[in-house]
């Protein structure tokens, strides 16, 4: 009896998650695991274990990396909650963590609820949503109002754990039907566009395009790419609009899964999946996955192989999530010169903050000191956490004058336990070099004496005498506030 229950797993959550991914009703999963409906939803609500015996069949059945029954979504769940409930708004009520990592474990679909009801408090807060409310009430219709679309979106993403199968599968699929090699995918992917959807593609004169980059002209069918974008991006912006011509069922259905939405957010989504799509065309899974891992993820010699940029393939890292041919669960963030984050990726259990920046002693804000260099750095958060990271500064397209030319820093890391696969970590003792204390940021950190804090953790009390100066410019007590 006590080698059969050690076979035996409460993951109610996390199946549902995997058959509501694999778009299959209680009744075809029973079907395909050869167990009734009944105990399908015993499963899912967490009232019978899945046995050994069950996660073999749905291996075998679904092709599915038995990996997805992971912790990375309750570990990531778990720190969003540990967020909301950090802000001064709860410090009357005392949660111990253990409650707070239950939550996120058995009942996921309310965490990210709270999650995006905190968000929209924090906005409203802000003064920030009172426009769009009124809006909302002159609609007869009773439209929804989304208080972020982009975290909207964001959160989406995160929720299919930046990898979306069936985008992938076409885009395969349309490399295969191409058959070129990267330094000719351009010319086949405008010859695409012309012969199957009559769309033209040309590369138009920046005082034509002004501050345009691309556009289509649905009337004249052209496609209208500014010369201020360089080749990768030329090649990334045909692709993106193949994808716009020829997956929207796809898009669709993805769009349709993720229950209702308002029209922004709809309309951010799907131009948030033809994105997907186009990158995915420029490095089809199969042959980047490989490439990826024959070259120790060296990311500009696969920029060089595959016709992209830093920054690209950055990105298609974070989506190596495909069941059985999984690539490192990397994170990522693209950063500006003032700390704004506008990009933020993690197929791993990186815990990014959705409501301030980061930590200002991770070495992607050093960059810009020097652009020209590719730092790299091991961090620790305060529960013990590592993470090796790569930083380095990225162009945009070139802006004419006297607009600046934009720049940022892109950020890449995974847990300690995957460094060694990668190119950079090369000539590094992992197990003995000192990781850099960081934080999540400031307003969570709780991290004593640090001379770059730039505001109190919102979970202590800040205490403040005028007869000393300390290094740091916020003292604060020992115990939490309640």
């Amino acid at each position: 009896m006590a080698t059969d229950q050690g076979k035996k797993l409460f993951v109610g959550p996390r199946f549902r998650r995997i058959r509501q991914q694999l778009g299959l009703s209680q009744t075809q999963i029973a079907e395909g695991l050869g167990i009734s409906p009944s105990y399908v939803n015993l499963i899912e609500r967490n009232q019978r274990p899945v046995t050994a015996q069950i996660l073999l069949r749905l291996a075998e059945s679904y092709d599915l990396d038995l990996r997805d029954l992971a912790t990375a979504d309750e570990d990531r769940f778990f720190a969003e909650l540990n967020e909301v409930f950090s802000d001064p708004l709860f410090r009357q009520i005392e949660i111990p963590k253990q409650e707070l990592r239950d939550l996120a474990e058995l009942c996921p679909g309310v965490t990210h609820a709270l999650q995006r009801l905190y968000a929209a408090y924090a906005e409203a807060r802000r003064g920030e949503t009172m426009a769009a409310a009124q809006m909302a009430d002159r609609d007869e219709g009773g439209a929804r109002f989304e208080a972020n679309p982009i975290e909207r979106v964001r959160d989406l993403i995160e929720a299919n754990r930046n990898y979306f199968a069936e985008l992938d599968q076409a885009a395969e699929a349309l490399r295969d039907e191409l058959n070129v090699p990267a330094e000719e995918l351009y010319a086949a992917l405008a010859a695409r566009l012309r012969e199957k959807h009559a769309i033209v593609c040309r590369i138009m004169p920046v005082d034509v395009m002004r501050e345009t980059l691309r556009r289509f002209d649905r009337h004249r069918r052209q496609l209208l790419i500014s010369e201020l974008i360089d080749a990768p991006g030329r090649i990334f912006q045909l692709a993106f609009q193949l994808g716009m011509a020829e997956c929207g069922p796809h898009f669709e259905t993805i769009i349709g899964r993720a229950g209702s939405l308002d029209d922004t957010a709809r309309r951010l989504y799907r131009i948030t999946l033809a994105n997907y799509f186009a990158a995915a065309v420029m490095m089809p899974y199969p042959a980047f996955l490989a490439a990826a891992e024959a070259l120790n993820y060296d990311i500009p010699v696969l920029a060089q192989r595959f016709s992209t940029g830093f920054e690209q393939v950055c990105h298609r890292l974070t989506t190596l999530s495909r069941p059985n041919a999984r690539g490192i669960p990397f994170f990522m963030l693209r950063v500006d010169n003032a700390g704004n984050v506008s990009k933020r990726f993690s197929s791993g259990t990186f815990p990014f903050s959705k409501f301030g920046g980061t930590c200002p002693l991770w070495n992607v804000h050093s960059t810009f000191d020097t652009p020209d260099q590719l730092l790299r750095q091991v961090v620790e958060l305060p529960d013990g956490t590592r993470y090796f990271s790569i930083a380095q500064v990225v162009r945009r397209p070139a802006a004419p004058h006297p607009y600046p030319q934009p720049r940022f820093a892109i950020a890449l890391g995974c847990e300690i336990r995957h460094a060694g696969k990668l190119a950079y970590a090369a000539g590094m003792n992992l197990e003995t070099t000192e990781g850099t204390p960081i934080g999540v940021n400031c307003r969570l950190c709780e991290r004593e004496n640090c001379p770059q804090r730039a505001e109190p953790p919102i979970t202590r009390t800040l205490i403040l005498d005028e007869t000393t100066r300390r290094v740091s410019s916020f003292a604060f007590s020992n115990a939490r506030e309640l």
